[in-house]
C-alpha cells in the first residue's frame, strides 16, 4: 500500500509541444473525450483542452499517466473549474430559453 502512495507523489504534470505537431502530456488522470479535432483531458492540475486538425493518439500509458498526440496543434487551454461551471450554465440557459 505504501508503494501506491509513493507512486502518486512521483507523478508530475508536464506538457511538451514540438513544432506544433506532437504534444506529450504527463500527469493525466482521465481522457474525458476526444476526436480528430479536440481532446479534453483531466490532469493533476485541471482540465486541458487540445484543439487542432487530424489529431490522433500516438501513445497512451495509463499506468504512468502519459498521452502523446500527433497532428496540427492549434490550441492548448487550461480550464478553471469556475469557467467550466459558467460554460455549462450558459449551454443549459441557451437550451431552455
Amino acid at each position: 500500500m505504501d508503494k501506491v502512495k509513493d507512486l502518486d507523489t512521483l507523478v508530475t504534470h508536464n506538457v511538451s509541444l514540438v513544432e506544433r505537431k506532437n504534444i506529450t502530456i504527463s500527469g493525466v488522470k482521465k481522457i474525458e473525450s476526444f476526436d480528430n479535432e479536440e481532446f479534453i483531458i483531466e490532469t493533476l492540475l485541471g482540465i486541458v483542452i487540445v484543439k487542432g486538425e487530424n489529431l490522433e493518439i500516438i501513445k497512451l500509458d495509463t499506468y504512468q499517466g502519459i498521452i502523446s498526440i500527433k497532428g496540427k496543434i492549434n490550441m492548448l487551454n487550461y480550464v478553471d473549474d469556475s469557467n467550466k461551471k459558467q460554460k455549462e450554465d450558459s449551454i443549459l440557459s441557451r437550451l431552455f430559453k
